[in-house]
């Protein structure tokens, strides 16, 4: 009888708690909305996968000695994977429209209002007991950047008990670019402004695409060296891409590297959504902060395309103010789609591209300040 209450006890149906029943549904829907709504799968397939892994009762796989523990503490605690899928994502960029129009940086910078709106909301939850501190509201505020890498990056610095609701968060909204950002975009514009032609972009020089991350970097070491991490692996890759003389480097950094580091990365912040971290009410109020942030980086960019309207020469659409959150390449698809929506003939998507690469540069920038007052 006791070798069979022993083997009975060593089982999983004798040690599941409804937390860790409820956490493996979490998972199983972030597979299905990888892999039947093809929302962001590289990334949520290895997370959703992840997160059943970390409530198997008595598996002990986030336990010290588990895989899970050590993917995590390599590369997410050390902030390793987060610059390294940085670098890839340097590596697939092309910052020819933002050359070609540097205005477009200004929609970049505003979008990123989000963040700070949501820094001040996430401290006003304290008045209803969620008890968050300044390290905590930082890290929740960036989700407003909508660059899953960078969230990722700055939750492991300054609030990492908070990392897997903050990465579902931001990873769930860039998701949902689709569906959240086209309302807005529409109340806050007209059906005139939406059909606003812009003209076709100059051609950028390779000698001037070589000198952009050089530049971008120079500027953040003289002026934010906490931001340098990320930066500084995000032109890396963009150099590799546009110098021409190590395209086996830039290669791998935008495909092979970048899908492993992916892979860990994904299934380290599965190991996060533990029954014992996610399901509480703070985890409600990051989501519900992380829809207002993205919501009001979204509204910011808008309004400050028709700001600069008011004293440029040559107008901007202000659809493409929308896609300085940096949810890359898809935030320029949707302003791309909702132009043509209202003017057939209007292809925004290239104009588009250059406030959403400098809201990437944006995010970044925002996480080093963030990182350098309360880090």
């Amino acid at each position: 009888m006791d070798s069979l209450k022993l083997l009975w006890m060593s089982t999983g149906l004798a040690n599941f708690e409804l937390g860790q029943v409820i956490m493996m549904l979490v998972g199983c829907g972030l597979l299905y909305l990888a892999i039947a709504r093809n929302f962001e799968p590289l990334l949520l397939v290895p997370m959703g996968f992840g997160a059943i892994l970390t409530n198997i009762p008595a598996a002990g796989f986030s336990e010290v000695g588990g895989l899970l523990h050590y993917i995590y503490y390599a590369g997410i605690d050390t902030g390793i994977f987060p610059l390294l899928i940085f670098m890839g994502v340097g590596a697939m960029t092309d910052f020819g429209a933002l050359i070609a129009n540097p205005k477009t940086l200004l929609l970049g910078a505003a979008a990123q209002f989000g963040i700070f709106a949501t820094l001040f909301g996430a401290i006003a939850l304290n008045f209803v007991g969620l008890d968050f501190s300044m390290k905590d509201a930082s890290a929740i505020a960036i989700i407003g950047g909508a660059d899953g890498p960078t969230a990722i990056f700055l939750a492991s610095k300054l609030a990492p008990d908070l990392l897997g609701a903050i990465a579902v968060a931001a990873y769930s909204y860039m998701a949902l670019v689709p569906i959240i950002q086209p309302p807005i975009m529409r109340a806050l514009t007209t059906e005139d402004e939406r059909k606003i032609e812009m003209a076709q972009l100059r051609h950028v020089t390779k000698v001037e695409k070589i000198i952009f991350p050089l530049g971008v970097l120079m500027m953040t070491i003289f002026f934010l060296p906490a931001a340098t991490p990320l930066v500084g692996m995000f032109c890396l890759g963009n150099l590799m891409r546009e110098c021409g003389v190590v395209d086996r480097l830039s290669s791998t950094a935008q495909n092979e590297l970048i899908n492993i580091v992916t892979i860990f990365l994904g299934l380290g912040v599965g190991s996060k959504l533990s029954a014992d971290q996610f399901l509480n009410a703070k985890t409600l109020g990051i989501l519900a902060l992380g829809a207002i942030a993205f919501s009001i980086g979204t509204a910011t960019g808008v309004l400050m395309a028709k700001l600069m309207n008011k004293f440029a020469k040559e107008k901007v659409n202000p659809l493409i103010g929308a896609a300085g959150v940096s949810a890359v390449p898809m935030a320029a698809r949707v302003a791309n789609k909702v132009g043509l929506e209202a003017n057939p003939h209007n292809f925004l998507l290239m104009h588009a591209m250059g406030p959403n690469v400098a809201g990437v540069l944006g995010s970044a920038v925002a996480a080093g300040i963030l990182l350098a007052l309360v880090g």
